[in-house]
């Protein structure tokens, strides 16, 4: 394990690592999830074999630092981001990021494009105020107190599915808020602009149980490979593993 201090207080952002070639491959979990989780079954395919690969958990989530004075804000977790692969000797990196983290590879994209040299995003958030089914929705709607110590983290973990639950449960309360509210809030740009903007290689995995992405020609013209993957809902590497590891190969 090893970790980079990614505020002034000390508080450190930590990942895990496999050794291989450059460049690298940098796994990014959703709002509530753990890289590892998510992610390490899909880098250990034979397909994927021989790459360095980082799986990097967020402030407030995994085995990184929960500082209760830390915004969480989109842009500040892609800045503790950019401190962690810094802090790797990383650059030219593939991001994979997975819902809220696809939102987080989108903005570490905008803001540090040394860092990146493609996006592979899976149903990562684009547009503020989501669906009110959107589990950021689901924990923005509470205020602070409310959620962290008035029995809204109980509720919504009652709420949502075992799988989602199992890894929620083992991130700081506080920061699950603040994030959802900065997922909610959105970016300016929007996160579907920065990705439009960009002009690294990239994917946007939809799995087609989640419905049709919204504004998807605009996607396409911008030259953003859209693959909609039948038979899959949110957790695509979980669904269709196969088509997961074949939008990250590329």
């Amino acid at each position: 394990m090893r970790e980079a201090r990614f505020d002034t207080r000390g508080s450190r952002i930590r990942w895990t690592e496999a050794a291989g070639d450059e460049p690298a491959r940098v796994y990014v979990h959703g709002l509530g999830s753990a890289s590892t989780v998510y992610h390490a079954h899909i880098a250990a395919r034979p397909e994927l074999a021989g790459r360095r690969s980082l799986f990097v958990d967020l402030p407030g989530h995994g085995i990184s630092d929960r500082p209760a004075d830390f915004g969480y804000t989109l842009e500040e977790h892609a800045d503790a981001l950019a401190v962690a692969l810094d802090a790797a000797g990383v650059s030219g990196a593939e991001i994979i990021g997975h819902s809220m983290g696809g939102a987080v590879a989108i903005v570490l994209a905008h803001r540090r494009v040394d860092l990146v040299s493609r996006l592979v995003v899976t149903e990562g958030n684009l547009d503020p105020h989501p669906p009110s089914t959107a589990g950021s929705s689901g924990i923005a709607q509470y205020e602070e107190d409310a959620y962290v110590t008035g029995g809204g983290h109980a509720r919504v973990l009652d709420k949502v599915g075992p799988m989602w639950a199992a890894t929620m449960r083992l991130a700081d309360p506080l920061a699950l808020h603040r994030t959802a509210v900065g997922l909610v809030r959105g970016t300016r740009p929007t996160m579907r602009q920065m990705l439009v903007d960009a002009t690294v290689d990239r994917v946007y995995l939809q799995g087609a149980r989640s419905g049709e992405l919204r504004g998807k020609e605009a996607l396409l013209a911008a030259g953003v490979q859209v693959v909609e993957v039948a038979g899959a809902g949110h957790n695509v590497m979980f669904d269709d593993p196969d088509a997961f590891v074949a939008a990250v190969r590329g």
